[in-house]
C-alpha cells in the first residue's frame, strides 16, 4: 500500500510539471452490480469523489490521472441454504471503500466551445473498508469482509465544456473484495463522474 501511494505521488508531480496540465476536483455516483456464487444481487447506488489532473497531448489525445474515493454498494440475498433460508434471507448490503488510482487516456476534437471525447481507463486501487450489514432473526449485525487489491478497466464517453467535464463509464473489475474470508465477490457497474479544473 505505501508503495502504490509513492507511485501515486510521484506522478501526480511529474504530471504538474508539464504546462499543459490543470488540477481539478471530481465526484459522482456509481450504480455497482456484484456477482458471487449462492448469492443473487441487486444494484444499489455508491459514490465517489477525489482529485485529478489532466494533460492535454498532440492529436486530440489528453491523459488524465486522478486519485478517488469510491464506495460501491450491493444489496445481497442469500439462498439455497435449506432450512436457514428464512433466518438470513434478509436486506443484506455490503459497503467497499477503496482508494483508486484511474488513469483516464481520452480521445476527442477541440471543438472550441466544447470537446466530445472517448475514454478508455485502466484502474488499479485498495479496498480500505468493507462491511456486510443486516439482520438475521431480528438481530441486527455487521461482519468485516476482507481488504484486498483490486484492479480493472472503465470504457465511455464525456464532455469538457469550459472548467466542467462529464464522464459516463462502465467499469469490469477484475480483482474480488470478499464477504467472508474465503468467499469473493465480483463488482462491476456504471459511474457518472463531473470534474471542476481550476
Amino acid at each position: 500500500m505505501k508503495r502504490l501511494l509513492v507511485v501515486i505521488a510521484a506522478v501526480l508531480v511529474a504530471m504538474s510539471s508539464s504546462a499543459q496540465g490543470k488540477f481539478g476536483v471530481t465526484a459522482g455516483v456509481n450504480f455497482n452490480a456484484a456477482s458471487i456464487d449462492g448469492i443473487q444481487t441487486e444494484s444499489k447506488a455508491g459514490w465517489n469523489a477525489g482529485v485529478t489532473y489532466a494533460v492535454n497531448l498532440p492529436l486530440g489525445f489528453s491523459i488524465q490521472p486522478s486519485l478517488v474515493y469510491t464506495q460501491k454498494n450491493a444489496s445481497l440475498v442469500a439462498q439455497d441454504f435449506g432450512f436457514f433460508d428464512d433466518v438470513v434471507a434478509n436486506d443484506l448490503v455490503q459497503s467497499v471503500g477503496s482508494l483508486i488510482l484511474p488513469v483516464s487516456v481520452q480521445w476527442g476534437p477541440d471543438l472550441i466551445v466544447a470537446r466530445p471525447f472517448f475514454d478508455v481507463t485502466p484502474y488499479v486501487g485498495y479496498s480500505l473498508s468493507n462491511k456486510l450489514k443486516g439482520e438475521a432473526s431480528g438481530l441486527s449485525g455487521v461482519i468485516d469482509g476482507k481488504n484486498s487489491l483490486e484492479y480493472g478497466l472503465g470504457i465511455g464517453a464525456g464532455l469538457d465544456v469550459w472548467r466542467l467535464q462529464a464522464i459516463v463509464r462502465y467499469n469490469w473489475n477484475f480483482g474480488t473484495m470478499g464477504i467472508l474470508k474465503t468467499d469473493s465477490l465480483d463488482y462491476g457497474g456504471l459511474s457518472v463522474s463531473v470534474a471542476f479544473f481550476f
